[in-house]
């Protein structure tokens, strides 16, 4: 009795185990596949399909893709060849009969861009005016107010309009109250914190130092840096850089843009890169009456507008086409970049990792510098040689981001696919260059 039902135990155990173990592997497949494949018109992509996963072909036009299976007993290896430019559906099912997951897959054309690696300065103006800190003010009566820590404003917040009136500059907020009606009653603002924009009333107080109404804010309203671009495509005029965001050096915050442009810069000096020391280009704006072009959005993949005319690459003078990250493999690769005589040169680098994503990320790949003349010159990877683009097999790939603090011989790459995206760039039927015309 005892023995049949230790056997009992046992046997609900193992179904357990057999069970857990055959629900990770269904989370691990179902991880493996994106929901959306992006296939260039006239190449073939392959994935793999593995067993208890079957391909279910009813939900796939055969007039967009042509699918070629090489398999074995449990295994699929599925080749999407594309035939015309189209969208369509690839279902996966459990032992070939219940629904699991469907892809969709994108025919696109070619999408060609001009590489980058001119360094640029890039000026930006907020929208509002961000609040970067908070501070006591003496009354009048002798007693310390905090009137933005009381309203309930938060470093970080952006101040957009006081009184229903637009904020356009730190200058301006001084401006409005001091030309209050009645300045010592509660203003309404209009504020914005991360995605929310939110309603509150602030009491200016007055300073008994100054003998004028004030709300006891700092805050900010443009910035300016040095970057590097990584391209430009010729059909929209649409430029992309930096591949991360360009953040306030107090909050760390996203900046919003309420417009900017993109300026020339001059190589002044390179400050080396040394391990928990990364380094920094120092750049000179030139030329700022002739703008390289507005910039219209700050990202977390970058800074993206449109140029005012088109710019040239000395090394690629043609259009490049772009590469998905399924076509990015570990190896030699080079960047371009820009260090002096406002010359970009081509360095070669290594890529030790490729991250496969399913959304975007600015950690879409481990590069490392491998050229001798960029180590010598500025020790890898430095500030201001973000956005450098990546190039690998005569595609581009991607952007240098970030550095390793405690290697600047290494650092990360993201996939050019999520800065194109960014730019909102559509593969248009009729581009003249996506068609190679």
């Amino acid at each position: 009795m005892i023995g049949n039902r230790r056997r009992s135990v046992l046997s609900v155990f193992f179904f357990a185990v057999l069970l857990t173990a055959f629900y990770v592997l269904l989370i691990k497949e179902y991880t493996a596949y994106p929901n959306h494949l992006k296939i260039f018109e006239g190449e073939s992509q392959s994935i793999e399909i593995r067993f208890p996963l079957r391909l279910s072909e009813k939900q796939t036009d055969h007039n967009i893709i042509q699918l070629v299976k090489e398999g074995s007993k449990n295994n699929d290896k599925i080749f999407l060849n594309s035939l015309q430019i189209g969208s369509t559906h690839l279902d996966l099912k459990l032992f070939g009969f219940m629904p699991y997951r469907s892809m969709t897959v994108d025919v696109i054309p070619k999408i060609k861009v001009i590489p980058g690696g001119q360094s640029v300065g890039v000026r930006l103006n907020t929208k509002g005016v961000l609040v970067v800190g908070l501070e006591e003010i003496e009354g009048v009566d002798g007693k310390k107010y905090n009137p933005g820590y009381t309203a309930g404003l938060s470093i970080g917040d952006s101040i957009l309009e006081i009184n229903h009136q637009k904020v356009r500059d730190a200058n301006h907020v001084t401006t409005i109250i001091n030309n209050l009606s009645i300045k010592d009653q509660p203003v309404d603002l209009t504020v914005k914190r991360g995605d929310k924009v939110i309603q509150m009333a602030i009491q200016p107080v007055k300073s008994k130092e100054e003998g004028e109404f004030r709300l006891g804010l700092w805050v900010r309203d443009k910035t300016a840096g040095v970057g590097t671009l990584t391209f430009l495509h010729p059909d929209s005029m649409k430029f992309g850089a930096l591949g991360h965001a360009i953040t306030d050096i107090d909050t760390g915050l996203l900046l919003t843009v309420e417009n900017g442009e993109v300026v020339k810069s001059r190589v002044a000096s390179v400050e080396q890169g040394k391990r928990g020391k990364p380094g920094e280009i120092k750049g000179i704006f030139y030329d700022t009456l002739k703008p390289i072009g507005n910039l219209e959005k700050n990202t977390q993949f970058g800074i993206y507008g449109k140029a005012y005319e088109s710019m040239t690459n000395a090394i690629y003078d043609k259009p490049m086409e772009i590469a998905f990250q399924h076509e990015i493999h570990e190896g030699k690769a080079t960047i371009l970049t820009t260090l002096d005589n406002d010359e970009i040169k081509e360095y070669e680098i290594y890529i030790e990792k490729v991250n496969r994503q399913r959304n975007p990320n600015t950690k879409s790949m481990i590069i490392r510098i491998i050229d001798q003349r960029l180590l010598e010159k500025s020790g890898g990877i430095v500030q201001g040689m973000s956005g450098s683009p990546i190039i690998q097999n005569n595609k581009l790939v991607g952007a240098v981001t970030h550095v390793f603090v405690n290697d600047p011989t290494k650092g990360y790459g993201l996939f050019i696919e999520w800065m194109i995206q960014e730019a909102d760039i559509q593969a248009y039927n009729n581009s003249k260059i996506a068609n190679n015309e």
